[in-house]
């Protein structure tokens, strides 16, 4: 049946999309994840792990388990490659961009860290500095890990 082969296409494609979306989200939270701690201390909980994830995948030169998954769903949905849409044309060449190699993927790694590490002892700083002057009742005067 047409219609029911052209369904099957539209739920795997919307389902590939979605998948790159979150992961183009994913690595987003890696890279800048911190700044929301600043705000919400209790996202470091699921930032820190998020950011060595990041930087593991990067030192090791694997690919994300999510790849493979979102090219066998555009499979599925009987697409060849990644092309056509707004989300192929302008998220695709953030998360796998050309000429990606093992130097990129272990700067990327170094740069994951370094912002993190910053962020982080940014965070530490405001928090040893907000209790030495008595507010401990701030919003920053809670670690991070509260």
């Amino acid at each position: 049946d047409h219609r029911h082969a052209l369904g099957r296409i539209v739920i795997y494609s919307l389902l590939a999309d979605s998948l790159l979306l979150l992961h183009f989200g994913f690595i987003l939270f890696v890279g800048s994840g911190a700044v929301a701690v600043l705000r919400w201390p209790r996202v470091a909980w699921a930032h820190v792990p998020s950011a060595l994830w990041g930087a593991w995948i990067e030192f090791n030169g694997w690919i994300c388990p999510l790849t493979p998954l979102e090219s066998r769903l555009r499979q599925m949905g009987g697409a060849l490659g990644y092309s056509g849409g707004f989300i192929e044309h302008y998220v695709l060449p953030l998360i796998y961009p050309l000429g990606l190699t093992r130097g990129i993927q272990i700067g990327l790694g170094i740069l994951v860290l370094v912002i993190n590490l910053t962020m982080y002892g940014f965070i530490v700083w405001r928090w040893s500095g907000t209790i030495k002057r008595g507010q401990a009742h701030s919003r920053y005067a809670r670690s991070p890990l509260e």
